[in-house]
C-alpha cells in the first residue's frame, strides 16, 4: 500500500491500518481478521465422533435427527456430518420414507 505524505513526514498507510492502536496490539496478522467475529468451531460428524453409533433406517428417532420439521433432509452444514456419512443419512431417510416410517412431507 502506498503511504500518505504530509509535508516531510509519513503519516501512515492509506487503508487506515498503519497507526491503529487495536491493530498493533493484535497478535493475529491475517488480512481478513475481524475482532468483532470469533471463528466458528468446526462441527464434528456425529457418526465419526461416536464409533458405536450405527445409523438404522428403522429407528425413527435416529433418522428424525437428520430431517427438518417439514421432512426435508438437513444439509451437511446443518447436520454437521462428513460427506461419507451424509450419503448414508440420505439413504437411510429415503428408505424410511419408502417404508412409511418417515413422511415425505409434513403438513
Amino acid at each position: 500500500m502506498p503511504e500518505k505524505k504530509q509535508g516531510n513526514k509519513k503519516v501512515g498507510k492509506v487503508n487506515g491500518k498503519g497507526n491503529n492502536k487495536n491493530f498493533r496490539n493484535n497478535k493475529n496478522t491475517d488480512d481478513d481478521y475481524n475482532p468483532k467475529f470469533k471463528r466458528m468451531k468446526k462441527k464434528v460428524c456425529p457418526l465419526c465422533g461416536d464409533k458405536n453409533f450405527v445409523l438404522d433406517y428403522k429407528n425413527l428417532e435416529q433418522v428424525k435427527r437428520f430431517a427438518s420439521d417439514k421432512g426435508k433432509i438437513l444439509p451437511r452444514r446443518a447436520s454437521g456430518a462428513c460427506a461419507k456419512h451424509q450419503r448414508d443419512i440420505n439413504i437411510a431417510i429415503k428408505r424410511a420414507r419408502h417404508i412409511a416410517i418417515l413422511p415425505f412431507t409434513q403438513g
